[in-house]
């Protein structure tokens, strides 16, 4: 007799409100949070300005060449810093009344307000922890408390960047990036990722590339060494072959199998031997979220005259498309009174990997 089916995660973890805000706290604004690549604060001086789930941080990097984030707002009467402005001859400045930091967040000026008079605490603006990866930015807006309990991004981390070492991640850029908006919660997206149970009957394209996924729902894949292509075929496009050159420094499994990594909390990683595409997780809502998918490929290859992606980048929007599709399916009917929880089959125990990180961040 077979082991009975293990239980998903219950309605609310996917719709409740008060839920939501609770992976807020204890996850998106506690754990490192993937943001995009570090390649586009290149230069010093240059910035961004994100919205980790309703938190607005500035991450910017200095003239020293360091990154660093902070909170977007004065710690004088807490007016936003950069919303469009606010930089003005080097350094973040406030709109309201023209308080002024250094791009480490230091305060620096306090127009008619001697700076001995501002208590010590307020001086610098809020830290926001920042350290990448690979190239890959992420952020942690609970720095001090990471600190203390030992949390670096090496930790949370584990052995990916070991099982990716010879993907030269670093050296990557961004040929072009895709911006999803998805009704759905972020925890439906990365279960659908963590299995293949369903890619016979959703991704039908997909499967032509790697009939392996067509197989038993996907149990018998060898996720470790890598998924196996079809005959002759050897990365994600439509045929299954590109002119790019693979990545020189991979082996020979890697050269024509296809590798994924899932980041808890928001990043889901794809390898292909000449390609890579990266889905950065940003949700907003219990039933809201955004995912922007960024293509990478070698400067090599992007500096040849004939440089096209289109073959990686339209395989990939139409799978994707497909995979957002059916999760906005699982998000509406999961709206049902009758919904209490659902089950993972065996193939889908991957996705119980979701079940135990929740619980290991809010409890059971």
């Amino acid at each position: 007799m077979s082991e009975p089916l293990q239980r998903s995660l219950p309605r609310e973890a996917y719709w409740d409100p008060a839920f939501f805000e609770r992976e807020r706290q204890a996850i998106f604004w506690d754990q490192w949070f993937y943001v995009g690549r570090a390649e586009q604060l290149a230069a010093p001086g240059a910035f961004v300005v994100l919205d980790v789930c309703g938190e607005s941080v500035i991450v910017i990097r200095a003239e020293d060449g360091e990154l660093h984030g902070h909170l977007n707002l004065c710690r004088h009467r807490g007016s936003r810093l950069l919303c469009g402005e606010g930089m003005q001859r080097g350094a973040i400045r406030c709109p309201y009344h023209g308080w002024s930091y250094a791009l480490d967040g230091t305060l620096v000026a306090s127009p008619f307000v001697a700076a001995d008079d501002v208590p010590p605490e307020s001086r610098r603006l809020h830290r926001v922890g920042v350290d990448t990866w690979g190239g890959f930015l992420f952020v942690n807006l609970s720095p001090e408390r990471a600190e203390r309990e030992g949390r670096t991004l090496a930790v949370q981390l584990g052995r990916a960047p070991e099982r990716l070492a010879r993907y030269p991640l670093a050296e990557l850029r961004v040929a072009r990036s895709i911006r999803y908006d998805i009704a759905a919660n972020w925890k439906v997206m990365l279960e659908n990722y963590n299995e293949c149970y369903h890619c016979a009957g959703v991704h039908p394209e997909l499967c032509r590339v790697v009939p392996a996924f067509k197989s038993h729902g996907g149990s018998e894949l060898d996720w470790e060494r890598g998924i196996p292509h079809r005959e002759g075929a050897w990365t994600f496009t439509f045929s299954g072959t590109t002119t790019r050159a693979p990545f020189a420094t991979l082996n020979g499994d890697e050269r024509v199998r296809h590798n994924g990594e899932l980041l808890y909390p928001n990043f889901m990683l794809s390898l292909s031997a000449e390609h890579v595409a990266a889905f950065c997780v940003w949700p907003h809502a219990p039933d809201r979220t955004t995912i922007v998918c960024d293509f990478l490929f070698h400067p090599d290859e992007i500096a040849k005259a004939d440089f096209e992606p289109r073959d990686a980048v339209d395989f990939w929007d139409l799978v994707n498309r497909q995979d957002w599709k059916i999760c906005e399916s699982v998000q509406q009917g999961m709206s049902s009174r009758a919904f209490r929880y659902g089950y993972y089959a065996p193939m889908e125990d991957w996705s119980l990997d979701m079940r135990r990180y929740i619980a290991e961040r809010l409890g059971e």
